[in-house]
């Protein structure tokens, strides 16, 4: 049991563990999330979300002197006595042996701590020497929790590092959205088509291109945006080698406020992913109204169903999805139909105030006390 659960709750905090920059990707937005959606001033039997930075934005070994400050962090923490407990997000390679670090020294000091996995960890498990399962193994078993975002997840927890059912729990990403979705405008041209993520071929991207090209459709009739670093140049040149150019816009990196932008201007967001977990993005579009075009990879079609709320097409088929584009783009009333049906899901399932809420009962249940909801009338209005 928790300290926070041995009396009054007032001036307890939870540190909420991961990369906090960018360099985090969707975990770190996640997490942030949560930080951000919590009370600014809660009840005297409620607790206080805390980041804790595991890695710092810089190159990976300068991490290690993060790792350091976050450990003495936690050492302060549980000197004070107002350390209720750990919420560690993890993915996988040096994010597991930081992250691991971070729940053995939580363990050493009797300090409760959940893991957050969000990342389909099989291959690189699989990847691992034997003795490296084991200590892996040896490290979940640790946590009083561990949070996955969906099935495959959990069935690989339960079956491959061997937590006991009990200890598993499913807890699905919510992202902020707006009060209503934005209009739509389904019967104008050009159709605003969005990509959002790193530019990369494990991303599809080059399928994408590929696809545009065999699709033949005319810069008059849409704009392709595709948001993200990565090898920009790279696809650039492989756009002009297909003649694609006019129908694409490479903006790079974009922070949230661009990205909210684009998402609520977009018709379409195609994101045609070899491997995922399941991106924020897909849900950022949900929230917007945004129309849906993606590969059923990792948690999507536990979530997702084809032609209801999204539209599916095989990975790396650039002929599925030529004529996908086609079939979606064209048909303004099954855009209309993706958007709307895609945002009554986001509404049920994936609204930042049901995660934080979902998340507050864990904390509650291992760390004898939760965080509280902001109680602005858009929270409360999506936590109904």
């Amino acid at each position: 049991m928790s300290n926070a659960a041995a009396g009054d709750a007032g001036g307890f905090f939870i540190y909420i563990a991961c990369p906090w920059s960018p360099t985090g990707g969707g975990m770190y937005k996640v997490a942030d999330y949560l930080i951000q959606a919590q009370s600014r001033t809660p009840s005297a039997h409620a607790a206080q979300l805390r980041p804790l930075d595991t890695r710092g934005s810089g190159a990976a070994l300068a991490s290690i002197w993060w790792l350091f400050l976050a450990v003495l962090a936690i050492v302060r923490g549980r000197i004070s006595g107002k350390l209720a407990g750990v919420h560690v997000n993890m993915a996988e390679r040096l994010s597991l042996l930081r992250k691991g670090t971070v729940v053995v020294v939580c363990r050493a000091l009797n300090i409760p701590v959940v893991i957050h996995l969000h990342a389909q960890m099989q291959r690189h498990y699989g990847e691992l020497v034997s003795p490296l399962r084991q200590v892996t193994r040896w490290m979940f078993s640790l946590a009083d929790s561990v949070v996955v975002i969906g099935p495959m997840a959990r069935r690989f927890v339960l079956e491959e590092l061997g937590v006991p059912a009990r200890r598993v729990e499913i807890v699905i990403n919510g992202v902020p959205g707006p009060e209503h979705a934005p209009p739509r405008r389904t019967a104008s041209f050009p159709k605003r088509v969005l990509f959002v993520g790193r530019l990369c071929d494990r991303k599809g991207v080059s399928v994408l291109l590929k696809a545009l090209a065999k699709s033949g459709v005319q810069p008059s009739e849409a704009q392709v945006t595709l948001a993200g670093n990565g090898d920009i140049d790279r696809y650039r040149a492989q756009a002009h080698s297909l003649g694609i150019d006019e129908l694409l816009n490479f903006p790079g990196w974009c922070d949230h406020e661009k990205l909210s932008e684009l998402l609520q201007q977009a018709d379409l967001l195609v994101l045609p992913s070899y491997d995922e977990v399941l991106p924020l993005v897909i849900l950022e579009a949900l929230a917007n109204g945004v129309a849906v075009l993606c590969t059923p990879v990792g948690e999507v079609p536990s979530v997702l169903s084809h032609e209801q709320n999204a539209w599916f097409v095989p990975v790396g088929d650039v002929d599925a999805l030529a004529a996908a584009l086609r079939a979606v783009l064209f048909d303004d009333g099954l855009l209309e139909i993706l958007g709307r049906n895609g945002r009554v899901l986001y509404e049920q399932q994936f609204s930042l105030p049901l995660f934080f809420n979902r998340v507050a009962r864990i904390h509650q249940r291992h760390f004898g006390v939760g965080a509280q909801l902001s109680e602005t009338p858009a929270a409360q209005e999506a936590a109904r």
